[in-house]
């Protein structure tokens, strides 16, 4: 064991230069733990929204077979008239009620929401009126204009489990919201700046008049007020005016909502909540067989990866900081290696000359690094962290600004679709919005014992292969020869 004795006297003896190898080992050490500690927290952050979150499959509408229907009727009447004035439309079957709810008696379903969505128009109060001094606008939801009222009504299950409340975009601020015991009543909840403007409050009544030639009135009690703090509701879709404005949203039952249609067997769509996120294709299979090919199961897995795309290029990134600052430091403590044989062959050539051999020598180089690797990992624990926490908010921040970019500027101006919730009420915009603003923006970073278990695996490897690179030439050197040209 001389060979451990003499790289001790040896970095006691070159303190400098020791104290200088230190300072470059520590700084690969920090760099790779910060490295190692974004990636392990990001992992965490992805596996932990992927819980909350939990996977859901939405069953509505097939909108691609509906405009194909729509398609093949429009080049029938071509061919049987050669003018036509007839404005092309869509016909959207409702899910009925009876059949989502076989579906929800599957096996790995944890919860769902019916949603659905009736437009009528304000009696005896007031909605709310956006104009725009852009008219970047034109048009509107597709069909016939004149059928949309100036209130929209959004039937669902309970309010908590809506996408814009759950988000926290709606928060209700005076009573309560939708829940269950709603079923087959005519309690809404209206916005805040709706109820201002018309003085209204818990326990009022309003009435509403269906868009029909032959109108119907409904009368509803208001139980509950909520702010919608972003426009993710149906403002986020459609053009200036009434119906656009989120406090324009009025959300009741969904069989209240179904009843103003004057149809209440059917729900817009049904969103479900798996319990198992591993079955979903298995429950997709066997929802299929309950339902036509008139309609669609959607899996959340899009929205998910819109949620954790921040995560994913944070963690992408740690990975890559983790090997490139690895590489760089084998080459760099290699050639520093090499610099050192070749000022201590003297030493070396004395040293085989008295019988050492010539693994004895490069051990005592691997035990002068691994003395200092030791240091360094000491050093690395109490600055990593702190390095690591930095790193990973300013890459985070970056992303997440990157992300929310492209979302907005893609996904503005779709249509309305499928997804959860009515399409009049927010659709499938409605969910790119909120997914948008949900996505994981802070990173909780944190030393841990496998971390620096993982740092020291790594730095033992880096001193190990950089000997190795470096020591090559001591295999090659004969005694007699150095110390002949000294």
């Amino acid at each position: 064991m001389d060979f451990i004795k003499r790289a001790g006297l040896y970095l006691r003896q070159k303190i400098g230069r020791t104290l200088l190898i230190t300072l470059v080992m520590s700084a690969i050490m920090i760099f790779v733990l910060a490295g190692i500690i974004i990636q392990n927290a990001a992992i965490q952050a992805t596996n932990s929204a992927k819980n909350a979150a939990g996977t859901t499959v939405t069953l509505s509408a097939n909108r691609e077979k509906a405009f194909a229907a729509m398609r093949k009727s429009q080049e029938s009447a071509s061919s049987s008239s050669s003018s036509s004035t007839t404005r092309p439309s869509i016909s959207l079957p409702g899910v009925r009620i009876t059949t989502a709810e076989k579906i929800a008696a599957l096996s790995n379903v944890a919860g769902y929401q019916f949603s659905n969505s009736a437009s009528v128009n304000a009696s005896g109060f007031t909605a709310i009126t956006t104009t725009s001094s852009s008219g970047g606008f034109e048009g509107g939801p597709a069909g016939d204009t004149s059928t949309q009222g100036d209130i929209t009504i959004s039937g669902v299950s309970t309010t908590a489990a809506e996408t814009d409340f759950k988000s926290k975009a709606y928060t209700i601020t005076s009573g309560r919201g939708i829940t269950s015991a709603d079923k087959n009543t005519n309690n809404v909840v209206i916005e805040s700046e709706l109820a201002t403007s018309n003085k209204l409050k818990v326990g009022d009544t309003i009435k509403v008049k269906t868009t029909a030639t032959t109108s119907k009135t409904y009368e509803m009690k208001i139980i509950g007020i909520y702010k919608a703090k972003t426009t993710s509701g149906s403002a986020a879709q459609g053009g200036p005016g009434q119906q656009s404005d989120p406090a324009n949203t009025i959300f009741s039952s969904y069989t209240f909502a179904g009843t103003v249609n004057g149809d209440s067997t059917t729900v817009t769509s049904v969103v479900y909540t798996l319990t198992d996120s591993s079955k979903e294709a298995a429950f997709t299979k066997a929802a299929k067989k309950l339902v036509s090919s008139s309609f669609s199961l959607t899996s959340s897995a899009e929205t998910y990866t819109l949620l954790m795309k921040p995560m994913k290029n944070v963690q992408s990134f740690a990975n890559k900081i983790v090997w490139v600052v690895g590489i760089a430091g084998t080459i760099i403590l290699a050639l520093i290696t090499v610099l050192m044989i070749r000022e201590r062959r003297h030493e070396i050539g004395v040293l085989m000359s008295l019988g050492e051999s010539k693994v004895k020598i490069v051990l005592q180089l691997f035990s002068e690094l691994f003395a200092i690797l030791v240091v360094s990992l000491i050093i690395a624990g109490v600055a990593g962290n702190f390095v690591g926490n930095a790193v990973g908010k300013q890459l985070v921040s970056q992303q997440t600004t990157a992300t929310q970019t492209t979302t907005a500027g893609a996904g503005f101006g779709g249509g309305r679709g499928g997804g959860s919730g009515a399409p009049t009420a927010g659709g499938a915009n409605r969910g790119t919005m909120t997914a948008t603003g949900s996505q994981v923006q802070t990173l909780k970073t944190k030393l841990s014992g496998s971390a620096m278990a993982e740092l020291g695996g790594l730095g033992l490897g880096i001193i190990a292969i950089a000997v190795v690179a470096g020591s090559t030439p001591i295999f090659r050197l004969k005694p007699k020869k150095i110390l002949s040209n000294e």
